[in-house]
């Protein structure tokens, strides 16, 4: 795919005599101007409200204080995110256009058909920003509270079984299938159009259990509205340490995290690149950053680019192989 670049000229330098000898102007529109020539977009592909533009909100403002720059979230919502990925891409390569996305990005060409770019190759990583667990939940109208207990009667009567999955090549559609995969419980799944409707879907009993980010679920789970059955990391989080982890139920290894990062379109200066990695990272572990954080159930991740390079490749490469596994197509 072509990009075209634009290219800014160079204002010659301005010679002027004076007493004290040769006066030089600077370089306005050249690269050193950079970030303060306009302001930095940061296209969030997702409407407000969401996690992903929270971290979006906040790479902005964090890039802003720590370059002293404009930089302005623009949400270009729809489309499953292809739009507003469209709109980076498209951009020049001249670090005044960011993407802030999440996981999903990296995994749009394998769940939807006609997707007209890769978003490995076609985008250069910046920063990952933060990271969140998953959690499981079941609908109260059923008697079931373990996965033990779920799995048993989804054998027995699997037409009174469904997963709600927020959205195709998401985090939690991803764990929704590891956790078929790992249990035999074989349990089909709906798809929705964000967590919202499937949510409201698992407390009303139409469907019977989800997997999303605990972000988007803990406030229902606490509240009454859905049961809590796992979460998917490690140990217990702090973040939600009355909900047992899914690998203390039986799953051995069950982690999933959504994840959050900011991307600029390939060709971008590394230098900018690595200027923007830096002053994410610092300002991330702000003790005002990570109290934000924690209101939205995510830690922050300290990244460098090559390693966050490395960790997307092997993330994919276990997602790929998850859709695989499930003979996803893409739609």
């Amino acid at each position: 795919m072509q990009r075209f670049i634009q290219r800014r000229a160079v204002l010659g330098a301005v010679a002027a005599t004076a007493a004290s000898g040769l006066l030089k102007a600077p370089s306005v529109w050249g690269q050193d101007s950079w970030p303060r020539a306009r302001p930095i977009r940061v296209i969030c592909p997702f409407a407000p409200g969401a996690a992903t533009d929270a971290m979006a909100r906040l790479a902005a403002q964090k890039i802003g204080e720590k370059l002293g720059a404009n930089c302005v979230v623009e949400n270009r919502a729809g489309g499953s995110g292809v739009p507003g990925t469209m709109a980076v891409l498209q951009a020049p390569a001249d670090g005044y256009t960011f993407l802030a996305s999440s996981l999903t990005h990296t995994m749009l060409k394998y769940v939807l058909a006609g997707v007209p770019f890769d978003p490995i190759t076609d985008f250069q990583p910046v920063a990952r920003t933060a990271r969140g667990p998953l959690m499981m939940v079941s609908t109260p109208k059923r008697p079931e509270k373990t996965i033990q207990e779920i799995v048993a009667s989804a054998k027995e009567s699997p037409k009174d079984w469904t997963f709600a999955i927020s959205s195709m090549g998401a985090p939690g559609h991803l764990a929704t299938i590891d956790f078929n995969r790992r249990t035999g419980a074989n349990i089909e799944g709906t798809s929705y159009r964000g967590t919202s409707p499937a949510l409201i879907d698992v407390a009303a009993g139409n469907a019977q259990v989800m997997i999303d980010a605990t972000f988007a679920l803990l406030n229902a789970s606490r509240s009454g509205q859905v049961r809590p059955i796992g979460i998917t990391t490690r140990e217990r989080s702090p973040l939600a340490p009355e909900v047992p982890t899914m690998i203390e139920q039986g799953l051995a290894d069950f982690e999933f995290y959504s994840w959050y990062g900011v991307w600029a379109p390939k060709g971008t200066p590394m230098d900018i690149c690595e200027k923007v990695n830096k002053a994410l990272t610092e300002s991330l572990r702000d003790a005002d950053s990570v109290e934000r954080l924690k209101s939205l159930v995510v830690e922050p991740n300290y990244q460098t680019i090559p390693e966050m390079s490395a960790f997307i490749e092997q993330e994919q490469r276990r997602n790929v192989e998850l859709l695989r596994v499930a003979n996803f197509k893409p739609e």
